[in-house]
């Protein structure tokens, strides 16, 4: 009985995360989630290479500006060839998280590297007080990170407007601001917290909230190209070039 008392007790304790040298929560490992966000992060149903899965979004909606929910739908209409991530280019942030690959975590006292599978792509976000880059743009964005206390918070700015949250068009502009919040609350999940803030499409900012687990089959991340022609991988695979260059502009001719 006592035995049980004391087993019992122990289940009642909060998670206590392992901790690095500098003594901060170890995230390091392989992590992948186990939703369907990377195709729509509301609730949908399944389709033609669309799992069904419910929504990550918190309360459901996203509150568009009336002009941008047009360009949301315009985007569904041509997802198949407008999709950032069906041209082979970086996903972004946040939706790199929630891509159906796995990612690696890496800290040092100075830093997290996040590793992706897809298309060897990287972060290095610094804990330390380091200057952003002025005018900085990218698909990935200008990242900055700190502690607290047994958060990692991230904040990423310097955006381009070419990235989308998922395949099914939802969309941000240059203006686009990202708050991450990675918390370990058990020994194989992280939850992730991400806050959006765009004021050119959204009327406020919102969030979304999931679960990231660990990959214990997999000692790191392995490589996962994504090529569209020739130029890059040897042989056509999926038609024209994304910035669709002539064949003769790109190729060499033939004998």
């Amino acid at each position: 009985m006592l035995a049980l008392i004391a087993f019992l007790l122990l289940q009642q304790q909060p998670y206590a995360a392992p901790r690095t040298p500098d003594g901060h929560p170890d995230l390091q490992g392989v992590w992948q989630v186990r939703n369907t966000a990377n195709w729509d992060i509301q609730d949908h149903s399944g389709s033609y290479k669309v799992p069904a899965g419910l929504g990550v979004v918190e309360g459901g909606d996203i509150p568009y500006q009336p002009g941008a929910m047009e360009k949301r739908k315009e985007n569904f209409r041509n997802r198949l060839t407008h999709d950032p991530v069906e041209r082979c280019y970086m996903a972004g942030v946040p939706r790199t998280t929630y891509l159906p690959y796995p990612f690696q975590i890496l800290q040092t006292p100075e830093a997290v590297i996040i590793l992706s599978e897809y298309v060897h792509t990287w972060r290095w976000i610094p804990t330390t007080s380091v200057a952003r880059y002025e005018g900085y743009e990218s698909w990935m964005g200008d990242s900055r990170g700190r502690w607290e206390g047994n958060t990692l918070v991230v904040e990423t700015t310097g955006f381009n407007d070419q990235t989308w949250f998922d395949h099914s068009g939802n969309f941000h502009s240059d203006a686009l601001k990202v708050l991450e919040r990675f918390t370990r609350t058990a020994a194989d999940t992280i939850n992730y917290e991400v806050t959006i803030e765009d004021p050119k499409v959204f009327t406020k900012p919102w969030k979304m909230r999931m679960p990231v687990y660990l990959r214990s089959d997999l000692p790191r991340v392995l490589e996962a190209e994504c090529y569209l022609d020739a130029e890059d991988a040897g042989k056509p695979i999926r038609g024209a070039h994304p910035e669709d260059r002539a064949p003769s502009a790109t190729a060499p001719p033939k004998q």
